[in-house]
């Protein structure tokens, strides 16, 4: 993994993830940032999949250590957000508190189901 970094692993197929993980690294005040498209990431996605994180149900947040995947990689992501962005500061409000972000996560992944569909890619990464 990547060690001292933090590292947001995204699906770059879905464009709103691709839009939110862009917008986190460029505007989101956060220091060190790495993001990663699994989708065109075989290993590192292989890898995640080994240890149970599967990149179709959601993005995955590494730090050190520490991996969360989905609403909460989302939740903890958003709470470390010091946004210079108008979306990313309504985001953080919505998804920076972890239990309003599980409520909510479902819907984002309806809509990234929706996307990936509307663009002719599979849901899952590993089916491509």
């Amino acid at each position: 993994m990547e060690g001292l970094l933090k590292t947001l692993v995204y699906d770059g197929g879905c464009p709103f993830c691709e839009a939110f993980a862009l917008r986190s690294e460029l505007k989101g005040g956060i220091p060190d940032l790495l993001i990663r498209d699994g989708r065109l990431d075989d290993e590192l996605r292989n890898d995640l999949r080994r240890r149970g994180f599967n990149l179709s149900q959601g993005a995955v947040l590494i730090d050190g250590d520490q991996i969360w995947h989905g609403s909460k990689a989302i939740s903890v992501l958003c709470s470390q957000l010091k946004p210079s962005d108008p979306l990313l500061a309504l985001l953080n409000g919505l998804f920076g508190n972890s239990k309003r972000a599980s409520f909510l996560y479902p819907g984002l992944l309806a809509a990234r189901q929706l996307a990936l569909t509307l663009k002719g890619l599979p849901v899952d990464p590993d089916r491509a």
